[in-house]
């Protein structure tokens, strides 16, 4: 056994998923002051060449995820300092370095008018031929396979609109006003019990989940992990703040529908309005942020700072192709009659 992998992995609750994500847990569970004991950046670069699809490879997704989370709420019993330690971002460069070639190759650059992304976005959005996930939970999901869906979806709900946030000092304008009037919504209009975040808590309640964060992180496969992960890989670089706008965008001229699908799924299953809350209010909320979001948003942004429309539309692609991965990975698994988890989840937890 490796000087790392006889380390405490510390209070984190996720077990290493290969060498990459074990260096890392490594890392956090002593003070940063001995982080210098591993050549993280030089040991990544190593292992991360053996990689075959960083898109989905859980490893990857793990190790880059704990990096990322530092900078929203981190874990209990990790040194906060962590999040600026030179050592590790040194590690998360490398991982990045692994995802974004790959998001590069999948989402190739193109040429786009400044002018017309608002329309282009919506044009996107309508030859988007991805699995509908939420026409199945609608119509066919049994609770166990809804109980999984939040579960994939509480890493990033339970912090939901935070990511996003992290482009309001970059913009400026008539982008800034209108990515504010996006959040202000989000963030449940000056109501603490109305966040978005403390109304899917609730519904995880509702389903017997537990509702804290990371509370199922040792069970969500990689492709998922890929789709939070893409929130921080553009949200935390100022030089990415076309692409932020891109995936807030898109995210929200797409969420209208299926989350009336989803509210509908959770009533067939016999569940109340304390349970539907979430899904319900993104129906209208989602409803009226649409155009706010592909015009006045990422249009207006294109239109201030014309060389980062291309930016924009890739980080509208780039949500898109994630999320069609994690729903061909959940309606594969449910129709094989398996858990789309990494093991089931027990009954009422």
């Amino acid at each position: 056994m490796s000087a790392i992998e006889e380390k405490s992995l510390g209070t984190i609750p996720v077990a290493p998923a290969g060498p990459l994500s074990a260096l890392i847990l490594a890392m956090l569970a002593e003070p940063p002051a001995d982080s210098m004991r591993v050549r993280a950046p030089e040991a990544l670069t190593e292992l991360g060449e053996g990689v075959a699809e960083p898109l989905a490879d859980r490893d990857l997704q793990l190790a880059l995820y704990l990096c990322y989370e530092l900078h929203y709420r981190g874990f209990a019993g990790v040194d906060p300092s962590w999040e600026w330690n030179p050592e590790l971002l040194a590690a998360r460069a490398v991982l990045e370095g692994r995802f974004g070639e790959a998001l590069a190759r999948a989402v190739p650059p193109e040429e786009v008018e400044p002018g017309s992304v608002g329309d282009l976005l919506f044009g996107i959005e309508a030859e988007d031929d991805g699995p509908s996930l939420s026409r199945y939970i609608e119509t066919s999901a049994d609770l166990d396979q809804f109980r999984e869906f939040v579960v994939h979806r509480s890493l990033y709900q339970l912090k939901e609109a935070d990511p996003h946030s992290w482009a309001i000092p970059r913009l400026s304008g008539a982008a800034k006003t209108a990515l504010l009037e996006v959040q202000h919504d989000e963030y449940g209009g000056g109501r603490a019990e109305r966040m978005h975040s403390a109304l899917f808590a609730k519904t995880m309640r509702a389903l017997g989940l537990e509702d804290s964060e990371n509370a199922y992180l040792d069970l969500i496969p990689g492709p998922t992990l890929a789709t939070v992960n893409l929130l921080s890989y553009f949200g935390l670089r100022r030089s990415r703040r076309g692409a932020i706008v891109g995936h807030l965008a898109m995210f929200e001229m797409t969420s209208a529908r299926p989350n009336r699908r989803y509210g509908n799924g959770l009533r067939r299953l016999g569940f109340d309005r304390e349970a539907t809350d979430f899904y319900d209010e993104h129906v209208e909320a989602d409803a009226v942020h649409e155009n706010i979001a592909a015009y006045d948003l990422a249009g207006g942004l294109a239109r201030a700072e014309p060389e980062l429309a291309a930016d924009v539309v890739r980080g509208a692609r780039s949500l898109l192709l994630l999320e069609d991965r994690f729903a061909r990975r959940l309606l594969t698994a449910w129709e094989a009659g398996e858990s789309s988890l990494l093991a089931p989840l027990p009954n009422g937890s």
